[in-house]
C-alpha cells in the first residue's frame, strides 16, 4: 500500500476495514473511504460510529450513499483518479444468487476503470470459490462463480495477482453484510484478486514494406494477419527480448565446441522464389503453405550516376507467384557459402524471422524467429553426431527428442518438443566436387528460436512473445532471469463454432484460418474441425470448426468475443466462396 497516493474504499459497511487500515497508513497516502448506505443507516452498524470518528480524525474522507456501479457520477469521487480501489466481500445482498453478484462485479468493474490510473489497481476479496479461478480450493463448477476474470474483462482489466486475503494484517476488521444482515463473510480461505488494465484488443492493419531484391525495389502488402510479427526488431542491438536472450546463450555454447562466425549482410524477408526453388532446398512445403506476395510496383535500383541499371533482370516466375515471404532461413545457404569471408571448419550463423501459412493452434507459429548454421566440417570429427550431442545436452531439460532419417548420402536429424513439428533439424551431406569428396561434410541446423524461448522462460503462450504490453519486456530486463512470471492471470476462455457449405475442389483450409485470424485479431488459441458432411447428391460438403478464443496478456470479455465471432460470419463469405449455415 506504500507506494499508492490514492486509494479509494466501496462497500464499508462499519468502516472497520478502513479503520484498520489507517493503523498502517504510509505518509502521503490519501484515503476515501465509502459506503453505499446513506449516513443514518451506516451510524446504526456496530461500532461505526467509532470507526467514523476515528478515520476523520486521521484525515480520511468518509462518504455515505456511493453507489459503486456509477462511481462518475458522485460528485466528490469524479473530481479524482485513484491508484488503488479496494472491494471487499461484494455481495448484492439478502439470497441473490450467482447471476445477480457477477452482474454487481462486472458494473463495478466499469466503473472502477473511469476512476481509476492507468497503472491503478483493482483488489476484490472474495470468499473461497467464489471467483471461479483454479487458486480456489475447492473450485466450483464455471457456471456456478461469480467468474471474477470474465466480468473483470468487461472493463478492460485483467487478473494479475491472486494471494489469501490476509485477515490479521487488519486487526480490528469485521466483515458485515451478509444477506443485508449485520452478520459476517466467512473468510477462511478467502482471496485478494487484484486487477489491472490490460492493452485494448487492436486488429490487423494493412502494411505496405519496400525492400530491394537484386537490382530492383519492390513495394508490397503484408498479408493482414501477418502485420504484427513485422518490424519488431526482436533480434536488435538494444533488444532485451527473450527470444534474443536464448539466441546469445546458444551461440555461446555452441562456440565451446565450433567456432561461430555471425554472417553479415543483407537477407530480406521477401525473396524471388518459385515452388521448384523451395524443394531443392529441402523444404516439406505445399505452395499452399508459403505466402506469396503480388507486389504492388516494382522499380530498377539507380545506379550512381543517376541512371537506371540497365543490366538485363532474372526472369521472374509467374507460376504460384514470384515473391515469397521466406518461409525458412534454407533459401539463404547458397548465397551465405558463396561468400568471401565463408571458410570450411567454421560454423557460420544467421537469425531472422521465417513465416509459413499453418493452422490455428497451441503449437504452430505462423510467424519465428529461425536461426540457420551452416558450415564445412572434417568428416572424420562425425560433426552431425557432435551437433546432435551439444543440442542434447543443452536441451535436456525440456524434454525433446531426436529422430533419425537417412536418405541415400543425406543423414537428417528432427528435433521435435510437445508436438511442435518446425522445432529444429540437422542434416549433413558430403561436400562433392573436389579432392577431398567424401572428407568433408556440408552441415546445416535448423532451430526454431522462438519455441526454445518459450521452454527456456516457461513462457505458457507463443503468442506472448509478440505481446506489446511492456509488463511482458520489463520482466526480461530484470536480473537475475527467472521463470517467466504471467501478469495475466488464468484468461478465461470461450468456445464458439462456425459451420458453412463449400466447395472441396476449391476449399483451401488454410484460408479459412487466416480469415480467422484477420477477423479475430489473434484472439482465437485454436481451431478444430468437429464435423464434415459431403451432400451425396449435390457435390459440396458442410464443414464445421470450433473456435476457442482465449487471450493470454489482454482482457478479453464475453461481448468482444460476441463480437469478433460476428465480424467472423460476416467476413468469411467475402473472403472464401463459402455459404453460411
Amino acid at each position: 500500500m506504500s507506494i499508492t497516493r490514492e486509494v479509494l474504499l466501496v462497500g464499508e459497511g462499519n468502516f472497520s476495514f478502513a479503520a484498520a487500515l489507517s493503523e498502517s497508513q504510509a505518509p502521503g497516502v490519501r484515503v476515501t473511504a465509502t459506503c453505499f448506505q446513506p449516513e443514518a443507516e451506516a451510524l446504526s452498524r456496530e461500532n461505526a460510529d467509532e470507526n467514523i470518528r476515528l478515520l476523520r480524525d486521521r484525515g480520511f474522507t468518509v462518504l455515505f450513499g456511493v453507489d459503486c456501479t456509477c462511481l462518475k457520477e458522485h460528485e466528490v469521487i469524479q473530481h479524482h483518479l485513484y491508484d488503488c480501489v479496494i472491494f471487499n466481500f461484494p455481495h448484492c445482498g439478502r439470497k441473490s444468487g450467482v447471476k445477480k453478484n457477477r452482474t454487481l462485479l462486472a458494473k463495478f468493474f466499469v466503473s472502477c476503470a473511469e476512476v481509476l490510473k492507468d497503472n491503478g489497481e483493482v483488489h476484490v476479496a472474495l470468499c473461497n470459490g467464489q471467483g471461479g479461478t483454479p487458486y480456489d480450493n475447492p473450485m466450483r463448477e464455471w457456471h456456478n462463480s461469480w467468474q471474477a476474470v470474465a466480468m473483470a474483462a468487461e472493463a478492460g482489466l485483467i487478473l494479475s495477482e491472486i494471494h489469501p486475503f490476509d485477515c490479521d494484517k487488519y486487526q480490528g476488521y469485521r466483515c458485515t453484510g451478509y444477506r443485508s444482515q449485520d452478520k459476517g463473510f466467512h473468510v477462511e480461505g478467502a482471496l485478494n484478486h487484484i486487477f489491472t488494465r490490460s492493452l485494448p484488443y487492436t486488429m490487423p492493419e494493412k502494411l505496405k514494406l519496400v525492400t530491394t531484391i537484386g537490382k530492383e525495389t519492390v513495394s508490397y502488402e503484408v498479408p493482414e494477419e501477418l502485420g504484427e510479427y513485422v518490424n519488431r526488431d526482436f533480434l536488435g542491438q538494444q533488444s532485451h527480448h527473450p527470444v534474443k536472450i536464448v539466441l546469445e546463450q546458444l551461440l555461446r555454447e555452441i562456440k565451446s565446441s565450433w567456432p561461430v562466425c555471425t554472417v553479415v549482410g543483407n537477407f530480406p524477408e521477401l525473396l524471388n522464389c518459385c515452388p521448384e526453388k523451395l524443394r531443392s532446398c529441402g523444404l516439406n512445403l505445399t505452395p499452399s503453405e508459403v505466402y506469396w506476395i503480388k507486389p504492388i510496383e516494382t522499380h530498377p535500383l539507380q545506379c550512381k550516376d543517376g541512371m537506371k541499371d540497365c543490366e538485363p533482370m532474372e526472369d521472374q516466375q509467374s507460376s504460384g507467384g514470384s515473391y515469397v515471404l521466406r518461409p525458412s532461413l534454407l533459401l539463404h545457404v547458397q548465397e551465405i557459402m558463396q561468400n568471401e569471408d565463408f571458410s570450411p571448419g567454421t560454423l557460420h550463423a544467421l537469425s531472422g524471422l521465417v513465416f509459413q501459412r499453418v493452422p490455428i493452434s497451441p503449437n504452430t507459429y505462423p510467424a519465428y524467429h529461425q536461426l540457420l548454421l551452416v558450415g564445412v566440417l572434417p568428416s572424420k570429427s562425425q560433426p552431425l553426431q557432435c551437433l546432435r550431442d551439444c543440442m542434447a545436452a543443452l536441451l535436456a531439460p525440456y524434454n525433446v527428442s531426436f529422430k533419425e532419417e537417412h536418405l541415400g548420402e543425406e543423414h537428417q536429424i528432427w528435433v521435435y518438443s510437445h508436438g511442435v513439428q518446425n522445432f529444429g533439424r540437422m542434416t549433413s551431406v558430403p561436400v562433392p566436387g573436389s579432392a577431398f569428396q567424401g572428407s568433408l561434410q556440408l552441415c546445416v541446423l535448423l532451430l526454431n528460436i522462438d519455441h526454445l524461448a518459450t521452454l527456456t522462460f516457461s513462457i505458457p503462450d507463443w503468442r506472448l512473445l509478440w505481446s506489446s504490453d511492456p509488463r511482458f519486456l520489463a520482466h526480461f530486463e530484470a536480473q537475475p532471469l527467472g521463470p517467466f512470471q504471467p501478469f495475466s492471470l488464468y484468461p478465461s476462455s470461450y468456445s464458439h463454432d462456425i459451420s458453412f457449405w463449400m466447395e472441396p475442389d476449391s476449399f483451401d483450409e488454410l484460408d479459412f484460418h487466416a480469415v480467422v485470424r484477420v477477423a479475430t485479431g489473434g484472439a482465437v488459441k485454436d481451431v478444430k474441425l468437429v464435423d464434415r458432411f459431403c451432400h451425396p447428391h449435390m457435390g459440396h460438403a458442410s464443414l464445421c470448426y470450433r473456435l476457442g478464443y482465449q487471450s493470454p496478456d489482454r482482457a478479453l470479455s464475453h461481448s468482444q468475443v460476441l463480437g469478433l465471432q460476428n465480424q467472423l460470419r460476416r467476413l468469411l463469405p467475402l473472403r472464401l466462396q463459402v455459404t453460411l449455415r
